[in-house]
């Protein structure tokens, strides 16, 4: 049996949706600071064009540009600049996310509701369909999805966001054995609670709709996992950069949870 290749791969060319902020810039700092070269997008110019600043002064190689995911010609124009900039595309993390709506299925809005989808999962589709191609000609193929907890089980109040969250889970699945005979693995994270921003939106979103203060809905939510804490951005980024390692060579198609041990989302 050969050993495990666990050395650092030569330099990558490395592609992340909206990696600005949050999780995206973390998943970003940590390809960058393992020498990878990484082109990063968003919606946010300002955040983008710090984020890059940023990165780049830590010794990174980083570049980025605006790109709604779910816009099919902003997509085609990310990808092909990716490529172009880079040299090529080796691994490719779709991060890009909204929260949507907090509510009631009956209750709803479509449009809230499409948003979601498009945002959340066309978008993903939009990427990596654009990448394929490149993947296919590189020694080091990877596509990494982020998924959530909340694609695992059911989400009250946030029905859009658990239905892409879990057809991401499907689209993974299925990526993995179409592109499998190419070298290409492809895989999902599904965090639980993330510490930061978008967090504190979602529980002051659900302690309205609940009526009680957001202290009391993060204790309920906490009180669900084994590990008494929100989880870090960086150890997201740290599990990205692993699944697209050398040392996680033979995983493909699989969703590793990083949450906690929670038995629920609600």
């Amino acid at each position: 049996m050969s050993e495990l290749d666990t050395r650092r791969p030569d330099p990558r060319a490395v592609i992340v949706t909206a990696g600005a902020a949050g999780i995206g810039r973390s998943i970003a700092a940590a390809f960058a600071q393992a020498g990878d070269r990484v082109h990063i997008c968003d919606i946010d110019e300002a955040a983008l064009t710090a984020a890059t600043a940023e990165l780049t002064a830590a010794g990174g190689t980083v570049s980025g540009q605006v790109c709604d995911v779910s816009d099919e010609e902003a997509v085609r124009a990310f990808v092909a600049d990716a490529a172009q900039r880079l040299g090529g595309i080796d691994v490719v993390v779709n991060n890009a996310g909204i929260a949507g709506p907090t509510c009631l299925v009956e209750e709803m809005a479509l449009a809230d509701w499409q948003r979601v989808l498009d945002v959340n999962l066309t978008g993903h589709f939009l990427v990596t369909r654009e990448s394929i191609r490149h993947l296919k000609r590189s020694e080091s193929g990877s596509l990494v999805f982020i998924s959530s907890l909340g694609g695992r089980h059911g989400y009250p109040r946030r029905a859009p966001y658990a239905v892409v969250k879990r057809g991401i889970l499907a689209l993974v699945e299925t990526l993995a054995m179409e592109l499998g005979e190419h070298g290409i693995r492809v895989n999902a994270i599904a965090p639980g609670l993330v510490d930061g921003e978008r967090i504190q939106q979602v529980m002051a979103g659900r302690a309205q709709a609940a009526g009680v203060g957001v202290e009391e809905v993060t204790a309920q939510a906490l009180a669900l996992q084994s590990l008494k804490y929100m989880v870090d951005p960086a150890d997201i980024g740290a599990l990205a950069y692993f699944l697209s390692s050398p040392a996680a060579r033979s995983i493909s198609g699989q969703t590793i949870g990083i949450d906690g041990a929670s038995r629920s989302i609600a």
